[in-house]
């Protein structure tokens, strides 16, 4: 694959490079030349076919991650978190999205009338 991306590179150097030299061409047209029918598309190709592998180094990296943990888990002596006995509302915190509501302040929380 790079062998076509390095081939391409090359003939779109030489079309800028025609660019630069003709009579009538410009150094920023073969600039936009190389860049527009070189550098961006083949990077964009490039991207697209490295995505399989890019999914393949994600997906073997949670699982090593995931191995590990249920690894750790299995050694420790304390119970994961799937196996404690704690309720869900064990904590002193106010469940999320709660508001304080100054008492007696003539203001009705939003959805409730005075």
């Amino acid at each position: 694959m790079y062998l076509i991306v390095i081939a391409w590179i090359y003939v779109v150097f030489m079309m800028s490079v025609a660019e630069a030299t003709n009579s009538n061409g410009t150094l920023l047209g073969a600039f936009m030349t190389f860049v527009l029918y070189g550098v961006g598309p083949v990077a964009l190709v490039v991207y697209l076919m490295g995505a399989p592998a890019r999914n393949k180094a994600i997906k073997k990296r949670n699982a090593e991650e995931l191995a590990r943990h249920s690894a750790s888990a299995t050694n420790s002596q304390e119970p994961g978190p799937a196996t404690r006995s704690v309720p869900p509302d064990a904590g002193s915190h106010a469940a999320g999205g709660a508001e304080a509501v100054a008492p007696d302040t003539g203001v009705a929380p939003v959805g409730e009338k005075p």
